[in-house]
């Protein structure tokens, strides 16, 4: 199991990679929290590093989805709860 840190430093190194190889830029906390997303950008990785042949995005595509199954599974709050937090929170509930 990784910690927080450790998967956090994996999303932060895979955004640099493929900002510098590939021009494409990454929510990098968004990658080290939402796992649909780490595995998108994983997949997007892992295709890039193939076609450029590219050890390093390879290596790392494989680091976060090895992480991947560890993050804490978001549950959704009912919308009920969502909207009365959404009118609390611009001012229109105490």
């Amino acid at each position: 199991m990784s910690s927080n840190s450790e998967t956090f430093a994996i999303a932060a190194h895979l955004h640099v990679l493929l900002r510098r190889k590939t021009g494409r830029v990454t929510d990098t906390e968004w990658m080290a929290s939402n796992a649909d997303y780490a595995r998108a950008m994983a997949h997007y990785a892992r295709e890039q590093g193939l076609a450029l042949n590219d050890p390093d995005l390879l290596k790392w595509a494989q680091k976060l989805e090895d992480v991947t199954p560890a993050m804490q599974i978001a549950q959704p709050k009912p919308l009920l709860t969502a909207a009365k937090d959404a009118v609390r929170y611009m001012g229109g509930l105490r």
